[in-house]
């Protein structure tokens, strides 16, 4: 029996078996953990705020400031981008935001009443309860309900979970990602194709969708057929560079805006990067001990990554890990001059598998379980607080 028939083999009898559901955990799990880190954030900018840092007053734009601190502190940094596109549209400054969730956020705050903020906060969080219930979905149908409830609950307190609910793209790029892949495992190309669309217009990275539900069109029965409901990703996702021809003129500016984030391509692909990561650890201007612990933390990240990249292909096959290996690839061959890896962790948290491969790794081991959990909350915690005082988190 070949690799892509026992494949199927195994999907189909995964349909055709798995037990009657119970009741998802996926409405606890999202309220307990959203409640917590959004009490902690509040807790940390009354507490702290004397401490935050001395440039925040020059970043903290009128743009981002709606219902008072309670709402606005989940507007930090890129939320500004967003609510500017929402707003007036795009400029060159803004080119590199892809343009489904600001375009949501638009739609959403006129219906608000002009209060944007807001509405990307009720974008973020329903996106991030859609996609709490579709991780738990298909972990179950991979790992069971006690695994699926793992992998749940560690996409929940990741290190980097404070941005499924911030005005940030995250969450909704999760939702759309875990749609597709919903949707092409049950033979619906065509509505895998256009959401895959989707994902592209919340984030450029939806292009590591392709190569995976490519793999999944070719093992269809009906694989000509499957690759036409794929074809329909060409016409949603050229909304973006269409959109940015007619507003600003240039319908590459999503690229051309990449120099702003001193982002540029490595000729050697995903080692460029690395080798940047590695031998590039204190940027000019910076402090040499916030620098090496910076290049640390998202060298750890990093090899944490690779690790369970290797784990979701051998656990849970090709097209699962090609979606890892494709998602983590693309930043690294897009390194910072500055910070070669420059917002890896944050990267990591959209790329779903992981959550997959770190419940089959914690299986029967409740200590390791424990530690798990135990360290990511702390991480957690850490991460909230420095975003509440405007330090740079991801």
């Amino acid at each position: 029996m070949g690799v892509g028939q026992r494949l199927r083999t195994d999907v189909a009898s995964r349909r055709e078996l798995r037990p009657a559901r119970a009741r998802t955990p996926a409405l606890g799990i999202f309220l307990w953990s959203r409640a917590a880190i959004w009490i902690g954030a509040i807790f940390s900018f009354l507490w702290f705020e004397p401490n935050r840092h001395p440039q925040a007053a020059r970043w903290d734009s009128p743009l981002i400031h709606d219902l008072g601190y309670t709402t606005d502190i989940w507007a930090r940094w890129d939320s500004v981008f967003f609510v500017r596109i929402a707003e007036h549209g795009y400029d060159k400054a803004s080119a590199a935001f892809a343009p489904l969730y600001p375009g949501l956020v638009a739609v959403l705050g006129r219906v608000f009443f002009g209060h944007y903020v807001l509405a990307g906060l009720v974008v973020s969080l329903a996106s991030t309860f859609g996609a709490f219930v579709l991780l738990h979905r298909i972990a179950e149908q991979w790992l069971g309900a006690e695994s699926a409830r793992r992998a749940l609950l560690y996409l929940a307190v990741f290190p980097m979970a404070l941005f499924l609910q911030v005005v940030y793209s995250e969450s909704l790029y999760l939702l759309l990602v875990l749609g597709a892949f919903v949707l092409a495992e049950r033979g619906r190309f065509a509505a895998a194709g256009v959401t895959t669309g989707l994902a592209i217009l919340a984030r450029v990275a939806g292009v590591a969708l392709l190569p995976a539900l490519a793999l999944m069109a070719w093992r269809s029965r009906e694989r000509g057929r499957a690759f036409a409901g794929l074809a329909l990703v060409v016409p949603v996702a050229a909304v973006y560079p269409l959109l940015l021809w007619q507003q600003v003129g240039d319908p590459w500016a999503f690229a051309h805006a990449q120099d702003r984030w001193h982002r540029h391509f490595s000729h050697a692909g995903p080692f460029g990067g690395i080798w940047d990561a590695l031998v590039h650890w204190t940027p000019s201007g910076a402090a040499v001990h916030h620098a090496i612990a910076v290049n640390a933390e998202d060298l750890a990240f990093l090899a944490l990554f690779l690790v369970l990249t290797v784990a979701v292909w051998r656990r849970f096959g090709a097209a699962y890990g090609l979606f890892a290996a494709v998602s983590l690839a693309i930043p690294l061959s897009y390194p910072s001059s500055r910070w070669p890896l420059l917002s890896l962790p944050r990267f990591g948290l959209v790329i779903f598998p992981f959550f997959l491969a770190l419940a089959v790794s914690t299986n029967g081991r409740p200590r390791l379980h424990t530690a798990l959990v135990a360290c990511s909350s702390l991480l957690l915690g850490i991460a909230v607080v420095q975003w509440a005082l405007w330090q740079w988190v991801a």
